[in-house]
C-alpha cells in the first residue's frame, strides 16, 4: 500500500466521478486555487459512522464555506449510491466516487473491515489541503469507527 502523504506534502492528483445531484467528473487539481479543500474520506455509505461523520459535516457546512473551504467527502461507493445518500440526509457538499479507488490509493488509506465485509475501502481520514495544493492538516483513524474533531477541522481551515 501506498504511504500516506503527510503535512507539507504536494496533494496527489486524482480522478473521480462527482455526485452533487448530479454525475460529472472530477479531477483534483481543477479543486484548488480558491481557498482550502477537506477530503473527508470515508469507508461506506449508509453506515452509521460514516452517516454521522458526513451529517456532521453537514452542519458545519456554512462554517467551512465562510472560512473559504470547500468539502468532498470520498469514499468507494458508486456515485448513484452516494447521491442517495446525500439526497436521504440533506448532504449539500459533493461526493467523491473513487470506485477505482485512486484517491484511495495515493493517499495510502485502502482498508478491509472483515466484519462488515468490505473490501478495499477508505479508511476514515481528513486531509486539509491549502489552495496551492499543499497538505497543510491532516487525521488518519486507527479505527474507521472513530470520527474526526470537527471544531479542530474548523480551526484548521480557519488559520488558512
Amino acid at each position: 500500500m501506498t504511504q500516506s502523504p503527510t503535512i507539507g506534502d504536494e496533494a496527489p492528483n486524482f480522478r473521480a466521478t462527482l455526485a452533487d445531484g448530479d454525475l460529472s467528473k472530477f479531477e483534483f487539481a481543477d479543486a484548488l486555487g480558491d481557498g482550502p479543500v477537506v477530503l473527508a474520506f470515508f469507508p461506506g455509505a449508509f453506515t452509521p459512522p460514516c452517516t454521522s461523520e458526513m451529517v456532521a459535516l453537514q452542519e458545519s457546512l456554512a462554517d467551512f464555506e465562510a472560512a473559504g473551504a470547500t468539502i468532498y467527502g470520498v469514499s468507494a461507493d458508486s456515485a448513484l449510491s452516494q447521491n442517495a445518500f446525500r439526497e436521504k440526509h440533506g448532504i449539500e457538499f459533493g461526493l467523491l466516487s473513487d470506485m477505482a479507488r485512486s484517491a484511495i490509493d495515493k493517499y495510502g488509506l485502502e482498508i478491509d473491515i472483515d466484519a462488515l465485509g468490505l473490501v478495499g475501502v477508505a479508511n476514515r481520514a481528513v486531509f486539509i489541503i491549502d489552495e496551492d495544493g499543499i497538505i497543510a492538516y491532516d487525521w488518519i483513524s486507527e479505527d474507521p469507527t472513530n470520527e474526526p474533531d470537527y471544531e479542530e477541522l474548523l480551526n484548521e481551515v480557519r488559520e488558512l
